[in-house]
Formats: structure tokens, sequence, C-alpha cells
């Protein structure tokens, strides 16, 4: 499907705001004809002024918008993109989906967005191929078996689908993974989370902007914002380099330049930038169905329909933007891959990559209004802001609508800095996935 930002939306609808598929005549006929594919969504003039402007047209600033319009109505919406839609955190990550966090207020959060992403395909009518395989973080010692099982029982208190796994279980469900006693790192146990998996990132994209589009919203690409106008401590729009537009709602969406968008409304973030790099392999035959995570080797590991392994780490030790790969972080990787696998030796990568992570002092992140009236943030997502998109856009867009964070994200307030209510997620969120 093109996914060029102009073109016309009636062709996508079927009259009652709902986004229409196509028959697998109409495919065949596109397919073997010059014909010429419907756009994906299409383009606009920056109109003088919007009810809400959100920055950022990542999965999260997509999601938003499609929520603030299908939930409530509010279509006058622009979403703002300095390059091309997903073409920032949102393309440069390894699309890994989970539930099994460390406190309470983390595991509802995500847990709500794995339901979302159960049936998003039906809702978008878009396949953005979340696949269910399952997800398994490796216990090389005592002290990371103790977390397994903190990390399972608080799971299990909100109904999520965790346990503890013998090294049996693990050879069962990953035959080429090396079990024995003898292993550098010994697995002793895992933890086993079956609603895990992945989903196509591009395809989670692509579906949000063609259905906010369908409701309305204007998708903006190739356009910077240069500030934020604030005016007796009320936002009332933002400057670009298209031109001033004014708006009551200014939402910052972006991630790696969360703190920069933040200080052009006078609000101060604590969050820091941080490089994480990722790589893939040629394809082979299928063989790993579940994802593998290693917190003590800081890696993770699933393998794509394609046959592609995707190989992931912790962030680099430095604060950066710098997205460039290194050859330290691949000798790294591979061993520690290696560790886990022997039998990998002989595969080889294609490419690597990275993406820029914002991270904040206790490893969640910060959502809902500010000091400024009319900014609202949804920003330091970490290494973990992709599997959050819809239940974030869900959240973000009842927080606008009504003027206040709703239950689900009441403790991401940005004020839990000052007064000490941290909402610590490292032990479920230090390796990047």
């Amino acid at each position: 499907m093109a996914i060029s930002s102009n073109g016309h939306a009636a062709s996508r609808t079927n009259g009652n705001g709902k986004l229409r598929g196509y028959s697998a005549w109409s495919l065949f006929q596109h397919g073997v004809s010059d014909a010429q594919w419907p756009r994906a969504w299409r383009g606009h003039d920056l109109a003088d002024t919007y009810d809400v402007i959100i920055i950022g047209g990542g999965v999260h600033g997509l999601a938003t918008a499609y929520y603030l319009a299908v939930n409530h109505g509010i279509t006058n919406v622009a979403v703002l993109e300095k390059s091309y839609i997903g073409g920032g955190g949102s393309g440069r990550n390894t699309a890994i989906l989970r539930s099994n966090y460390l406190t309470p207020e983390g595991v509802r959060f995500y847990d709500r967005s794995v339901k979302l992403y159960e049936h998003l395909a039906a809702d978008l009518n878009f396949n953005v191929m979340f696949s269910q395989r399952g997800h398994m973080t490796l216990a090389h010692n005592d002290s990371s078996l103790r977390t397994m099982r903190w990390r399972a029982e608080v799971n299990k208190l909100q109904d999520v689908d965790s346990d503890v796994i013998d090294p049996g279980e693990v050879k069962k469900l990953v035959p080429h993974m090396d079990v024995s006693p003898y292993a550098r790192y010994p697995i002793l146990g895992a933890l086993y989370h079956p609603p895990g998996g992945i989903v196509r990132h591009d395809a989670v994209v692509w579906g949000y902007a063609r259905g906010a589009d369908a409701h309305g919203v204007h998708i903006h690409q190739k356009t910077t914002v240069t500030g934020i106008d604030v005016d007796a401590g009320k936002v009332t729009g933002v400057q670009t380099d298209q031109g001033r537009v004014s708006a009551p709602v200014v939402v910052n969406c972006t991630a790696g330049w969360s703190t920069l968008i933040s200080d052009m409304a006078g609000v101060e973030m604590p969050v820091q930038t941080f490089p994480l790099q990722a790589a893939v392999t040629e394809p082979v035959k299928p063989f790993l169905d579940t994802v593998v995570v290693s917190g003590t080797l800081h890696v993770y590991v699933s393998q794509t329909d394609r046959g592609e392994l995707v190989f992931g780490a912790s962030v680099d030790p430095f604060a950066s933007y710098s997205i460039r790969g290194s050859l330290e972080f691949t000798e790294g990787l591979g061993g520690h891959v290696l560790e886990l696998m022997p039998a990998l030796s002989k595969m080889r990568l294609l490419r690597q990559w990275a993406g820029l992570c914002d991270m904040t002092p206790d490893y969640s992140p910060i959502m809902g209004p500010t000091g400024v009236e009319g900014f609202y943030v949804d920003v330091g997502w970490g290494t973990y802001g992709f599997k959050a998109g819809p239940v974030s856009g869900e959240a973000m867009a009842d927080c606008i609508a009504h003027g206040r964070p709703p239950e689900i994200i009441s403790a991401f307030g940005i004020e839990r800095f000052a007064a000490g209510r941290l909402v610590g997620e490292k032990g479920a969120a230090a390796v990047g996935h």
C-alpha cells in the first residue's frame, strides 16, 4: 500500500466513518494492472488554527490523534512530524510486546496495551501482524530468580499470565538453548509470559495514520516545530517552519527530542537521551517461536516471520544523540547471544541500527498535564515505548478530552518526581526491549 501523504479518503470509508477493506478480486486487479493504489492518508495545507496540535508522528502521536477522534469526537487535530510518519523511534525499535512488568501500575498499564493490540488489526482494518508467541526472561543467578518470582506474583495479582519455569521447560520451548549446568551463565529458570510477542512496527504506524486520517485528522509530514507560544501560563499555539498555528492544546509525543520540545514551553523534564542499538541476521528457517531475554547478559532475541533473527541489548552507557552503530556493540552482542545459543555461530549479521531513548530516573514514562495550561506530555519512554503506543494514545486522548489524567496513567505525572512518588520499573525494564 502506498504511504504517501496526499490523495483522497473517500475511497477508504463506507460512509459511516468505518475504514473499508479490499476484496480479494480488487487486490488481484491492482496487482496485475497499472491502476493506482488509493493514498493511505491525505495531504493538507496547514490550517491557521486547530483544537489540538500533536508534536510527533510516531505511534504515540498518531494513536492519540486516532483515539481523540474515535472515542471523543475531537477531529480538528493536527499531527506535526518533522520527518516522515514513523521515521523516529517508531521505525527504529524491535517491536516486542509484553506486560510482565514489576510494579502494579506498570503491569495494569501495559496489560491494557497488549489487549488493545490483540484486536487492533480489526479496529483499524489493517493487518499489524501481531504474533503472540510468548516472552521468556531468563534467570542466571539466585538474585535474578527471586526477581522473576516477584514479578510473577505481581503479574498474577493483576490477572496477567506469567509464571516461573524451570530449565527443562525452557529447553522444551527453545530447543537450541544451552541449559546445561556447565554453561558460563547457567539458566536456573525463567519468567514465561505467554501473551507477549512481536508486531510489525511500520504496519501499526500506517494503520493508525490511515485511521486518524479517515476521521478527519490532518497529518503534516516535513513540518518542524520551532517554538511553542505561551501567554500568561497558557499555550496559545506553535511556531513551525511552515508558519504559526494557534491551538489551546499542544501535546509533546516525541522521543529523543522530548526535552527540546518541552523547553520551548518552559517545562523542564528529568530526562536523559541514550542511543539503543539493535541488529538483524540473514533469514533462516523459523526455529525460534518465543522471544528470549537475558537481563544478566543484556541481550534479547526474536525471529521475524521472514526468518531473520532480531537482536538487541541495553542502552549505550553514555548519553548521546548519535544513531550510528558501533563495532563494540556488535562484538558484545554476538558473544552474549552465543552464550545462550551456540548453534547460531555460523549466522551472518546483515545490518545494525540505533534509535534514541529518553530515560527517566525511575524508568517509567511522564504522562499528562504540566504546569503550563494546555501543554501535555507523553514522553520518557526509554526502551519500551512502542509496546505502550495504543494504551498511551487512548489514555492521553481521555486526559485531553476531560482535562484530567485517567486512573491508568495517574501515577505517571511529572509531579511525582518532586513528591518522591517514583514508579520504579528498572527491575523489569533494564534491558532494551
